[in-house]
């Protein structure tokens, strides 16, 4: 085929491409809305959304949910969730390390620090539509307002109730319209009632976040069910969003965090949408030992702590895929670096890279930015010694250019919805993985709305 045959080509392709997009993020009003101009218009669902929506999880023995509608900041949508938690429920934890962090995050980094008395419930309560973040005093009495609350209402101690708030910053939080629908979550509590809980949660999302497992432990099954919540504002500092996974695993507080805090750097710490980091960003593990298997240990410790990362990681990939405004999902791939310090640089200096993330969004393969990418990284590199491809072509190597490929190929591989970019650094063993997203036009539409 001719240059300019194949320029013409991919033009017309890219033409299409954007032409559908525009279809299925809803940025084309049919004749419905048309015919109903004061109706508001559904949230279009991200494009990289699961095909099959919110999975079926287990029910975990000793985990209840309930959702209610109490207008926090958004109308006709429920907003609020509470878990209950069965007695001796072990309960670990990471959070963000931001140090303009909410009154919630540091509320319950003292809570998990205490000492628990033997017998005593356990209590997660989550509003969206505010942060209750950089909001003094007045939030911390709100936290403990909500969290008395909560535990008046299922008579437990007030140091076992955890809360999470998500939304706008620096707004005080209308706590008592959350602990006037208090009774009513009580009242609604039930097993099956997670992806509501789910639901409650969502800010900007687009669709709720679920992951499941099942290991195979001593005398029983042992299941696994998180949901999350996420879309902007992410970055790798802790778990970048907000998160609750549930098991009815037999394990002591200490191994349970150590489990955690192991898996958050190879899942929740490498997102990153935008490369801003939450103040709210919350990850708590809850295991309520409901489960007929022996207590885990040995080579079933080892069973469970493997689905837990791939629960966890499954959770961090669908918020990339939920990343505002994304149609592009982007692994990052980095291998042969100096050390792990060095293949995270390249890997974040590429995944964060504005010019990188819109020509992805633009379908263009343009790798000069990987290379200014990896360059500005801090990383040691050498340019002669570094390959970059896209997917399986080979794109550069040896200083420049491979000499075999094709800009139609590029181009052709951009047109995709999951994407791998890899970059080799040819100087040791070290790797890393890191999955994001583009940026388009959208992101910059729901973030200028955000507040209005």
């Amino acid at each position: 085929m001719a240059k300019t045959d194949w320029k013409s080509e991919a033009k017309s392709l890219k033409k299409k491409v954007k032409k559908l997009k525009a279809r299925v993020m809803g940025t084309e009003i049919g004749a419905a809305t048309a015919a109903a101009p004061k109706a508001k218009k559904a949230k279009p669902v991200s494009p990289l959304a699961p095909k099959g929506g919110f999975p079926k999880l287990p029910l975990i023995a000793g985990v209840e949910f309930a959702a209610v509608e109490a207008g926090v900041r958004y109308q006709n949508r429920k907003d609020v969730m509470l878990v209950r938690l069965a007695p001796d429920t072990a309960v670990a934890g990471v959070f963000t390390t931001s140090s303009t962090r909410s009154g919630c995050v540091r509320d319950c980094q003292t809570k998990l620090a205490a000492k628990v008395p033997a017998g005593t419930g356990a209590a997660i309560i989550v509003n969206s539509g505010n942060s209750n973040a950089f909001t003094g005093k007045v939030g911390d009495q709100a936290v403990a307002a909500v969290t008395g609350s909560v535990a008046e209402a299922l008579g437990i101690p007030a140091s076992r109730v955890f809360s999470s708030s998500t939304g706008v910053i620096g707004e005080p939080l209308p706590y008592e319209k959350i602990t006037a629908r208090i009774p009513d979550l009580v009242a609604a509590l039930r097993e099956d009632a997670i992806e509501m809980a789910a639901h409650a949660m969502m800010t900007t999302d687009t669709f709720p976040k679920g992951a499941a497992a099942t290991v195979q432990g001593d005398g029983g099954p042992i299941h696994i069910a998180g949901i999350a919540k996420g879309s902007g504002m992410i970055a790798p500092d802790m778990a970048t969003m907000l998160v609750y996974i549930f098991t009815d695993a037999k394990i002591a507080p200490a191994a349970l965090q150590k489990m955690l805090s192991r898996n958050v750097g190879a899942t929740f710490n490498s997102i990153t949408v935008d490369s801003d980091t939450s103040t709210s960003d919350t990850l708590l593990l809850a295991a309520t030992g409901k489960s007929p298997a022996a207590p885990v240990t040995g080579a079933v410790a080892k069973a469970f702590e493997s689905a837990l990362r791939d629960v966890m990681r499954d959770l961090a990939h669908q918020v990339i895929r939920d990343g505002e405004g994304a149609t592009k999902f982007v692994e990052i791939r980095v291998t042969g670096a100096r050390d792990d310090a060095d293949a995270a640089r390249v890997a974040f200096a590429i995944a964060n890279s504005p010019l990188v993330k819109t020509a992805i969004a633009g379908q263009d393969p343009n790798w000069g930015r990987i290379v200014a990418a990896i360059g500005k990284s801090g990383a040691e590199a050498d340019r002669d010694r570094l390959t970059i491809r896209f997917g399986d072509i080979l794109v550069a190597e040896k200083g420049w250019r491979n000499p075999k490929y094709r800009e139609e190929d590029g181009a052709a591989y951009m047109l995709g919805e999951e994407l791998v970019i890899a970059v080799d650094l040819g100087l040791g063993r070290a790797k890393r993985s890191v999955w994001t997203c583009d940026l388009t036009n959208r992101y910059i539409e729901i973030n200028a709305d955000y507040r209005s």
